[in-house]
């Protein structure tokens, strides 16, 4: 298994970071749901923010309770936030659209060196660094993991959001053309198929990106809009 470099290892820490710091803020917004809906509260989304927090429907005690977390909450945005512009910053121009500047950074820090998969074994060595797992999820929904404990690779590459956001930004992109049907919104498709169109478009994304990343074609070649 290869060893990233240190320097590699110091960017993906900026995006996992702000993983961390979001899932943290999650944890602490549903604690605070979970305090009203125990009192037989309607819960608030978004319940810290100013304005929601200013009219709660919530008693005294409860408030105060609630007061304890929202500056936390607060901080946490706004860490998130800059993180957030930081790692886009980052993304390289003329991205594919649909990919994102967040997710394209992502991806590209958790992959490292491109350029280490090499022309004759390109899509096995691929799939050897990304060995595909389908996880069941609410709503049918999939995602890819890999033995290496790449979760943020797992969600850009295999969320359902992208290869939705491909078929909507990427009418020509050869594995959009081919599950176009299935991964459309209220497509009358199983769990299984649109799992399945998922984990497609995702593995052929991922040597798609090999070869534009190492100049051995370009993004329109591949049907791709900048």
């Amino acid at each position: 298994m290869r060893v990233p470099s240190e320097k590699e290892e110091q960017l993906r820490a900026i995006h996992r970071q702000r993983e961390q710091l979001v899932k943290a803020r999650k944890q602490l917004e549903a604690q605070g749901r979970t305090l009203m809906v125990n009192h037989g509260i309607e819960p608030v989304q978004n319940w810290w923010k100013r304005c929601n927090f200013a009219a709660l429907p919530v008693p005294a005690w409860m408030k105060e309770l609630l007061q304890n977390s929202q500056p936390i909450l607060f901080a946490l945005q706004e860490k998130i936030a800059a993180l957030t512009v930081q790692l886009q910053n980052a993304a390289a121009p003329k991205q594919p659209r649909g990919l994102g500047k967040m997710t394209s950074v992502i991806i590209d820090r958790e992959i490292g060196d491109w350029r280490r998969f090499n022309k004759s074994a390109s899509d096995c060595q691929l799939h050897r660094a990304l060995p595909w797992r389908i996880l069941q999820r609410e709503y049918a929904t999939a995602k890819l993991c890999d033995q290496a404990r790449q979760p943020a690779l797992a969600r850009c590459l295999g969320g359902v959001g992208l290869p939705r956001k491909l078929s909507g930004f990427q009418p020509n992109y050869k594995p959009i053309i081919k599950w176009k049907e299935v991964l459309r919104r209220g497509a009358l498709a199983t769990g299984a198929a649109r799992k399945k169109a998922i984990v497609a478009v995702a593995r052929q994304l991922a040597v798609d990106l090999w070869r534009i990343r190492t100049g051995r074609v370009s993004a329109a070649t591949l049907g791709l809009i900048s």
